[in-house]
């Protein structure tokens, strides 16, 4: 999404509320951005940020061609500040170096945007000091905040920023997209179960690693089922050996959630929606001989909170045993 018209396809909302600001140059000081991953938010924030900057704009949109643009687009505008995870959170340290930068002039106006992205990781410590920031906002200032989950943002920080909220992409059209990329009809199902992100989803369709994370989902399933005496030693010395990182352990996470899904699916006559197994796959059929639809739903629920406590940043290894005896009781 490279322009105002083009984010008006996909996220009509979030467009127009935008759009209709910078027309009547009411901009918000802060605005939350929030949706599921590779719903936009970030080409949103940097829509904004070129309308905020760009020497050639054509009412609401950038011109894309000038200096401004071009190093917005490539990350090196002075005046923009980018702010990640240190880790697996943001860090206190972080918004006070943050508020020192801003407490010089604009290297090249008095404009200036900060863009906090995964802002749901911040640390009390850090989200205290944003707090202290957003309330004494500078008229040249605007904070541009991304999260997957708002609620995990402290009612305060909310209330001074204008909230957006993204509406997840139409997975039939994300799905058609992946198969003009040339992804195979079946794991252009699975990616948009996974992502919306179109780059992400077309690199993941070719990963080796990806693709082994796949079969040994599918083979943990079946040995919870048949082999239950060994699924300790499947997940000490195949799963967590796989899946090392952070990010990787929520992705088998979250290959799991679908692949129990679709089981549940299977269940209930719903086999159009499958997204891991093939309608017409025996082992899908010898599953939902073994796993109940109570059971089930059981389980998809101790999944999501799995992936809860791997956002707390509890021990990856602890979460996978306590997750292994919960399924196996």
């Amino acid at each position: 999404m490279k322009t105002w018209s083009e984010t008006a396809e996909v996220q009509p909302l979030a467009s127009r509320i935008i759009t209709n600001s910078i027309q009547k140059d009411r901009l918000s000081h802060a605005y939350l951005l929030q949706g599921e991953r590779g719903t936009g938010k970030e080409a949103v924030a940097l829509l904004l940020s070129k309308a905020l900057f760009c020497s050639s704009r054509t009412g609401v949109e950038p011109c894309q061609e000038c200096h401004e643009c071009k190093r917005i687009e490539s990350g090196n505008h002075p005046d923009i500040h980018w702010i990640e995870p240190d880790g697996q959170s943001i860090r206190k340290e972080q918004i006070e170096h943050l508020q020192k930068e801003f407490s010089y002039s604009g290297v090249e106006s008095e404009q200036k945007v900060y863009v906090i992205k995964s802002a749901e990781t911040m640390t009390i410590n850090a989200s205290n000091r944003l707090l202290k920031f957003l309330e004494e906002p500078s008229k040249k200032a605007t904070a541009i905040l991304m999260t997957e989950n708002s609620s995990s943002i402290i009612p305060t920080i909310r209330s001074r920023c204008q909230t957006i909220d993204f509406k997840p992409l139409n997975p039939q059209a994300f799905q058609e997209q992946l198969i003009e990329h040339d992804v195979s009809r079946s794991n252009a199902v699975l990616m948009s179960a996974l992502t919306n992100n179109l780059d992400e989803a077309i690199a993941w369709s070719t990963d080796e690693w990806f693709a082994q994370a796949r079969k040994l989902m599918v083979q943990l399933i079946e040995t919870f089922s048949s082999h239950q005496d060994d699924v300790f030693l499947f997940i000490h010395q195949k799963w967590l050996p796989h899946f090392k990182e952070r990010k990787q352990q929520e992705r088998g996470l979250d290959l799991l959630l679908l692949g129990f899904k679709d089981i549940l699916y299977y269940h209930i006559g719903k086999e159009d929606d499958l997204a891991v197994f093939a309608i017409d796959d025996i082992r899908i059929e010898n599953l939902v001989m073994f796993f109940s639809q109570g059971k089930l739903l059981d389980i998809l629920n101790k999944l999501l909170d799995a992936k809860r406590k791997l956002k707390q940043n509890v021990n990856p290894t602890l979460v996978m045993e306590e997750l292994t005896i919960q399924i196996q009781g």
